[in-house]
């Protein structure tokens, strides 16, 4: 990785946007620590790290780089455009009209439907922060009350969300792209030197921790970059004096296919729970045996209501996204095959059998990752308090491998030699 990044920094180009993305990520951070007015953060603060700890709020809070318990203009950071997307993918799934905009149209297509999420981003920012606000109201967390500074703070929240989408685009436009990925990478990454600090206090302990942390970094990478290559032989044609097809390729079906969006799901709902008992002021702290039984992060119902929601999430990820039939029908209409099934309905059937295996696989996977911090923190002393979570290192990894790939292939392009090299 970093033999990659410094031999795109040799190239005049590649320099420009990596100079650029740091740049716009510079000034993300910089938003990520302006307070909005009319909060009392230190109140703020001390109510995250008192109550909020197992909500979705706090999942949020880590999410935006702890700019959420701070109250800051970028507070939102990239959930609304993270759940926007989410949302219009599933509704172009179910929608025909929007089916057809996104298989049908092409390019104008795609950029209807960015249109589309643009705007969906913008309502939930107005929702999201308008819920924050009622929050703040009642907990009497605010310096001044009132329509004014209610008014302030919902659209400065609001304003803060369309900013990061619309930094997370000049990424992808002018810097080296992934922008909204970058930016969660960014928030994450925040985070490291409060964790090392929390490492360096906890003795002999830190050793197995960190080579914990290495494992399950060096795991992560082998499966990320693993795949399913099933064979596909296409048939020869004649047409006129030429012959077509004839050659073999694959079709390599990812065993993480649905990245970390099962484990993001199943955390939210499994914190649910515990954000209805935070608004009636029970939490960890209230001591309450059914609270600790159930809904607390550390519990082992918790543990194994999270790891069934990641095994559902993830089959119900790889059903909408990948449909057996229609790569099926692809390959037929394409003169393909797979050796040793007819095509059409053998062929699907096959198709989903192998999809099934890889979803287990990747399902288990992704809950030995999420839960392997929820272990390590309840038999290690400390580890609790480390804040790194199994989406946050899944997340951290991902990002990293995909940008040294994007960096690798525009290195390529610029490149290539010619046939008269």
């Amino acid at each position: 990785m970093i033999e990659t990044l410094r031999n795109a920094w040799k190239i005049p180009e590649l320099r420009k946007k990596l100079m650029f993305t740091a740049m716009v990520l510079l000034l993300y951070r910089i938003g990520n620590v302006i307070p909005v007015p009319y909060i009392n953060v230190d109140m703020l603060g001390e109510y995250f790290s008192s109550v909020l700890g197992d909500t979705i709020l706090g999942l949020y809070n880590a999410m935006s780089g702890s700019a959420f318990s701070q109250g800051t203009v970028l507070a939102l950071s990239i959930q609304p455009y993270i759940n926007a997307s989410i949302i219009i993918q599933l509704l172009t799934v179910a929608i025909p009209a929007l089916e057809r905009m996104a298989k049908e149209e092409g390019e104008e297509g795609k950029k209807k439907i960015n249109m589309i999420t643009r705007c969906t981003t913008v309502g939930l920012g107005l929702i999201m922060g308008w819920s924050f606000y009622v929050l703040l109201s009642t907990q009497q967390i605010l310096t001044k009350s009132g329509f004014l500074p209610g008014l302030v703070i919902v659209l400065t929240f609001t304003a803060g969300s369309a900013v990061v989408m619309w930094l997370g685009e000049q990424i992808n436009e002018y810097g080296i792209g992934n922008g909204i990925s970058m930016i969660l990478f960014a928030n994450i990454i925040s985070s490291l030197p409060a964790g090392l600090n929390t490492m360096l206090h906890m003795g002999w302990w830190a050793i197995l921790v960190a080579v914990v942390m290495v494992a399950l970094v060096l795991f992560i990478i082998f499966v990320n970059d693993a795949e399913r290559r099933i064979p596909i032989q296409y048939a020869k044609r004649v047409v006129g004096r030429k012959i077509y097809g004839g050659q073999s390729t694959n079709l390599p079906i990812k065993v993480s296919m649905s990245g970390v969006m099962p484990v993001i799901f199943a955390q939210s709902i499994c914190s649910f729970p515990a954000t209805i008992c935070a608004f009636f002021g029970i939490t960890a702290q209230s001591k309450i045996w059914w609270y600790d039984t159930f809904f607390s992060s550390t519990s082992v119902f918790y543990a194994l209501m999270y790891g069934l929601l990641i095994f559902f999430f993830g089959w119900f990820y790889a059903a909408i996204q990948y449909d057996s039939t229609e790569i099926s029908n692809n390959l037929k209409k394409n003169g393909g095959f797979i050796p040793g099934f007819r095509p059409g309905k053998p062929t699907a059937d096959f198709i989903q059998k192998v999809i099934n295996k890889i979803v287990v696989f990747g399902s288990a996977y992704l809950a030995i990752v999420a839960l392997l911090p929820i272990i390590c923190g309840s038999f290690i002393p400390g580890a609790g308090s480390l804040a790194i979570g199994g989406t946050s290192v899944i997340i951290v990894i991902g990002v990293a491998l995909e940008t040294v790939k994007a960096i690798e292939a525009q290195m390529l392009m610029r490149h290539y030699k010619g046939f008269l090299d």
